[in-house]
């Protein structure tokens, strides 16, 4: 249940995993959409020593960071799995663009860049999530403030506490029912928990946030939350359902979550809720 040893022996499939489904494209999809509109220009930035530089703190196997580099941005992005930074450089040189995408281990927590080193920082998928400790991710947030130019945008998604709690009902719910009041407190998925409530087997430890303390503890580390976004919400767990049906019921939800994804109910039951942020 170690985050970074987790990652490593899941390997490609968390690259694949933002293609797999209906749900987890919306996901994609959504989070590109606020990139999109809130990153700034990088055909604008002519002087080509002096490119739009992006973080991608916690980038995985490099889905955002190609997609990004794709677009112009110069990305550095950083991974405590050894193996998935290994998979961002390869996808990085099978996309064609391994000279936009700078590739190395780190941690959130103690990032190595100086003050003020970004044009834009992401953070993406959950990485904070991962951080478990209260006083940890406190640091981690301030992290990202910290390395992110005065005013730049600065994108965050976390695990929502909801979904986690659905996945338990809809799942596991004989094998994990223990965990479903203590998640429902304060939203902490550990391995001392599984063993006292559960199976002792289980995903990678995580906390999974409610919307009003996503937007308090970014406030905290001195941002400006603009927006936050419920990138799956009334799509939440309906991964192998939306998976069967046909396109049009498909396009139908899809159409449904753009139009809930900034309501703040839809924020707090997304699976993953997404902040856009100014440093």
């Amino acid at each position: 249940m170690d985050p970074q040893t987790y990652y490593d022996e899941f390997a490609e499939r968390e690259w694949k995993r933002l293609d797999r489904d209906p749900v987890t494209r919306m996901e994609f999809e959504n989070t590109a959409d606020y990139l999109a509109e809130h990153l700034p220009d990088a055909a604008a930035r002519t002087d080509e020593s002096d490119p739009v530089r992006v973080l991608d703190a916690g980038g995985a196997a490099g889905r955002y960071a190609c997609w990004l580099a794709e677009r112009g941005y110069d990305v550095t992005l950083v991974d405590l799995s050894a193996e998935q930074v290994e998979l961002a450089r390869e996808k990085a040189a099978e996309r064609g663009v391994a000279d936009r995408v700078a590739a190395e281990r780190g941690d959130v927590r103690d990032l190595r860049f100086a003050d003020d080193s970004f044009d834009a920082v992401c953070c993406l998928g959950g990485p904070l999530s991962h951080v478990v400790d209260d006083d940890e991710r406190a640091t981690a947030t301030a992290e990202l403030r910290r390395v992110a130019k005065p005013r730049a945008p600065v994108f965050v998604s976390v695990i929502g506490r909801f979904a986690m709690l659905r996945d338990i009902l809809k799942f596991c719910l004989d094998d994990e029912h223990g965990l479903l009041a203590p998640i429902a407190e304060d939203g902490d998925y550990t391995a001392e928990r599984t063993a006292e409530y559960a199976d002792g087997d289980g995903w990678a430890e995580c906390h999974g946030f409610r919307a009003d303390e996503f937007e308090t503890q970014l406030e905290a580390a001195g941002f400006e939350v603009e927006t936050l976004v419920g990138l799956e919400n009334v799509a939440n767990r309906m991964k192998r359902e939306l998976a069967e049906a046909d396109e049009e019921a498909v396009e139908s939800v899809r159409e449904l979550v753009r139009t809930l994804r900034e309501d703040r109910t839809a924020v707090d039951f997304s699976e993953h809720m997404l902040a856009v942020c100014r440093a």
